[in-house]
């Protein structure tokens, strides 16, 4: 005869040689960074259902077109670094009196 969950458990796993914490409730799963709260939730009816699936894919499909967008700074913003470092002024000799 199975255990019922009454409460969360929770349990310490590596994954790439970074600890994670993953809470298994009645709701369903949570799997967070270590010393973290905001995490990766799953509920159970999302996983029996198979809506589970398709939110993984559409997560999956957000971060590949989000990432390297994000890794480099727009043209604009790259210019304006550009004028700013073109722009800065020499330090003042400070004249002692």
């Amino acid at each position: 005869m199975a255990t019922k969950l009454n409460s969360p458990l929770k349990r310490e796993l590596t994954i790439n040689g970074q600890p994670y914490m993953l809470t298994i409730a009645q709701e369903g799963l949570k799997l967070t960074v270590k010393g973290r709260r905001k995490g990766h939730e799953l509920a159970w009816k999302d996983l029996v259902s198979g809506d589970a699936a398709l939110a993984v894919a559409l997560n999956a499909s957000l971060a590949q077109t989000t990432a390297p967008a994000a890794a480099t700074p727009p043209q604009a913003t790259k210019q304006r670094i550009v004028n700013k470092i073109q722009n800065r002024k020499a330090p003042r000799k400070r004249v002692s009196g």
